[in-house]
């Protein structure tokens, strides 16, 4: 699985004008399921975000997870994440998984993520989403499992 994180003062997700999710200080969580991806590799890299310390400690330094300074997330999912623009002027998205099994490892990750104490709420599969966000450093890391 692909993920990009942004460390966030606030993000949300709208479909047809109508907010769906999501979240305060915290992260926003872009995610793709890739070919051949499975429920474990969803688990490991919620694991890795739930633990990642890229939120600021006293001094200031990034040292704390999102667990540590008791934030959330917002999960959306977006198959872009899987574009390989190697050739061409058109990416193509052949490495992302099919559209069911990416839809049941969206939904495992989101729902790992928040078995390990991280409030999560989601954007909607497959729908054409509009997301706002309030970047907090900027901060945006790249991750796969």
């Amino acid at each position: 699985m692909r993920a990009l994180l942004q460390r966030v003062r606030e993000a949300e997700v709208t479909v047809d004008g109508a907010r769906i999710g999501g979240c305060g200080q915290g992260l926003l969580i872009l995610v793709c399921a890739m070919q051949g991806d499975t429920p474990a590799a969803a688990e490991r890299l919620a694991g890795k975000v739930a633990r990642l310390r890229i939120f600021r400690d006293a001094e200031g330094r990034m040292n704390r997870s999102v667990l540590d300074i008791g934030g959330s997330a917002l999960v959306v999912s977006q198959f872009t994440l899987a574009a390989d623009t190697s050739r061409g002027n058109r990416p193509g998205f052949a490495a992302a998984a099919p559209p069911e099994e990416g839809r049941r490892l969206y939904a495992h990750f989101a729902d790992a993520l928040a078995a390990l104490g991280v409030p999560v709420e989601t954007g909607q599969f497959g729908a054409e989403m509009a997301v706002r966000l309030v970047n907090d450093g900027p901060v945006t890391i790249w991750m796969e499992s």
